[in-house]
């Protein structure tokens, strides 16, 4: 395997001594290779199986030369948008153009197109006729069927029809990817490569669709939003590699994709064997003028140990990408890592993270997902835990543990999720004890994102009792250890399932418990999650019962402003609000007032508000309050 950055440049290959590259991958982002980047562990893992990769990191989809630069690969264009949607990346929630792009040299925004799979396809087409094109990362494989597109707002075809590509790998990819390669490289047709696992191919030929599932026509998804969360709720029932069926949809009758079940998960040595590629762990040398890739700086120092997710929230895609069965890098492995940090000139003495999708799920729900896979119709926390959940926080305690130990090492943070509700369902509480003594340090951002019970069962999410459970235990902790600190809620306004009623009992939970949450974020309807089949249909795809979704931009603001009802700036919102849904109870000077009778400035407000008073005589405590 070569040392140094991959070919980014025709002197790279030409340096290399490769006549011909076997792959040329596209990408979104800009080239960093680290092993937090999806496009560095393909890239890598194909070299370890031999092949030759080029990089084409951002290229200029105006001009048909960008995608010249290494010439025709030998087996194929690899292309992805890079570790984000495009349109994520792009856009706010209320559709407005983002002002940063972190994925970019200096952070400059517009370095890649809307819809970029599909556009840089398009791009490799108009030269390269017949060339396999292969899409990948996070944007291709959340649309790999027909979708509901929200900022279009309209249901799409399979990206798979509208890039042009003949193959999408979905997932994480470092199962399919190889198997890909190799099948090519044996001089396989690119058409007849249709028995991958983790892969979704198009065909002409319904008979020639071994075992599989027919979902509902595509014309019947776009046009009828029952048959569209019909189609779903399949779709959902079949995320897990031991239990999934061969799924495919028709299109204008005559056109066929189909998507093979999920790739099995990795063992640990398989994981470990990835994490081990000889990364740089570096953006490339030719951003350094611009400024660097912003996006790096939030991991370079940060140990990835597990991926995939038996938490299951419904806004949430990582059961559609990484599924639900928790796969693990071996402590050795995360330990060598960590050992290479206290090396770099760089490092501070400070890991900023350890962890992944949820930082201590450190093994699978149960013994049974390795066998028989996870269930097709119960979650494993929600709505309460399973009772066959295998609760245990001791690994990840004793990674911690030893890497704190280092030398040079002098803090290790836990910044990843933690989900309280499993850490209450273990009855050994020396996690949370040393979470709250070493690697925390003033602040726990947890996530109960709402209150209202209503909007928690659409989210997926434990009731609030478990929350406020877990904000009294987190309290004693901390107050055995002689430690003030403050769990710091992350809210979600205007979920699906959430009324003006529900926005309201949130914001009188916040005045109750003074808290004021600085940052809310909008419920975002991105591609494949159950929320976002809410959204769109109206309906619970799991139950098929109707959900009310707050639409309306008017109503939307007024959701967000009630979190937020002590700015000023909101205060017309949430006195529109309050007397719509008839609550002129929360209007005045009382103790539980959320507002004034009237608008005033932020110095009269502060002097008239009965609790000023006692927030001035306890300002510890305020900043336990602050989000």
């Amino acid at each position: 395997m070569a040392e140094g950055f991959l070919p980014v440049s025709k002197r790279d290959m030409i340096e290399r001594g490769i006549a011909q590259m076997d792959f040329v991958y596209v990408c979104g982002d800009a080239y960093v290779d680290h092993s937090s980047f999806g496009a560095a562990i393909i890239c890598r893992l194909l070299e370890a199986h031999g092949y030759t990769v080029g990089m084409i990191a951002q290229p200029d989809w105006r001009k048909d030369d960008s995608i010249n630069v290494f010439g025709e690969p030998r087996l194929a264009f690899l292309v992805s948008s890079g570790n984000m949607d495009s349109m994520v990346n792009h856009y706010t929630v209320a559709k407005k153009r983002r002002q940063f792009d972190a994925y970019s040299p200096g952070g400059v925004i517009g370095k890649r197109p809307d819809y970029a799979v599909t556009v840089y396809c398009n791009l490799i087409r108009r030269t390269y006729k017949k060339t396999p094109i292969i899409i990948g990362g996070i944007e291709a494989s959340l649309r790999r069927l027909g979708h509901y597109d929200y900022w279009s707002d309209k249901v799409r075809r399979s990206v798979l029809l509208d890039s042009g590509a003949d193959l999408i790998s979905y997932g994480m990819g470092e199962i399919s990817i190889p198997e890909i390669a190799d099948a090519l490289a044996s001089g396989l047709d690119v058409k007849d490569i249709t028995f991958i696992n983790g892969t979704v191919y198009k065909t002409r030929d319904e008979e020639s669709i071994f075992e599989g599932v027919r979902l509902p026509d595509f014309e019947a998804i776009r046009d009828d939003k029952k048959k569209y969360a019909e189609s779903f709720r399949i779709q959902y029932q079949n995320t897990d590699p031991f239990t999934a069926k061969r799924l495919y949809e028709c299109y204008d009758g005559k056109m066929f994709v189909v998507q093979n079940p999920p790739a099995r998960p990795l063992t640990v040595y398989e994981m470990d064997a990835v994490y081990r590629m000889p990364f740089m762990r570096a953006y490339h040398p030719m951003y350094e003028k611009a400024g660097g890739i912003p996006a790096l700086g939030e991991i370079k120092y940060s140990l990835t140990s597990n991926r995939g997710c038996f938490g299951e929230c419904n806004f949430c895609a990582l059961t559609f990408h990484q599924g639900r069965i928790v796969q693990v890098r071996s402590h050795e492995s995360i330990i060598e890592e960590a050992k290479i940090f206290t090396k770099e000139k760089g490092f501070k003495g400070y890991i900023h993270d350890v962890g992944g999708p949820t930082a201590q799920f450190r093994r699978p729900a149960c013994d049974k997902q390795l066998t028989h896979g996870a269930c097709t119709h119960r979650k494993c926390l929600y709505p309460k835990p399973c009772p066959n959940l295998k609760v245990d926080h001791s690994d990840y305690l004793e990674l911690l543990r030893k890497l704190r130990a280092l030398p040079k090492v002098k803090k290790v943070f836990v910044r990843s999720g933690i989900r309280f509700d499993y850490l209450l369902a273990d009855s050994d509480q020396t996690f949370l004890k040393e979470l709250c003594q070493y690697h925390i340090s003033g602040q726990l951002r947890v996530a109960p994102e709402h209150i209202s019970d209503n909007v928690l069962s659409k989210m997926g999410k434990p009731g609030v009792a478990v929350y406020n459970r877990f904000i009294k235990r987190f309290d004693q902790v901390n107050k055995e250890i002689g430690k003030e600190q403050y769990a710091i809620p992350y809210l979600m306004s205007s979920h699906p399932g959430s009324t003006l009623k529900d926005a309201i009992a949130l914001a009188e939970y916040l005045h109750e418990h003074r808290l004021n949450p600085e940052q809310v974020q909008d419920f975002y309807p991105t591609p494949s999650t159950i929320s976002t089949c809410m959204y769109y249909t109206g309906l619970d795809p799991e139950t098929m019962k109707p959900v009310y979704v707050a639409r309306n931009p008017h109503e939307k603001a007024m959701q967000r402003a009630l979190i937020q009802y002590r700015s000023p700036s909101n205060y017309d919102l949430v006195k529109e609000a309050l007397e719509k849904e008839h609550r002129q109870d929360l209007i005045g000077f009382g103790p539980k007032c959320l507002i004034p009778p009237r608008k005033m400035g932020p110095r009269n407000d502060k002097e008239r508000r009965p609790e000023n008073k006692d927030r001035k005589n306890n300002k510890g405590k305020t900043g336990r309050r602050r989000v």
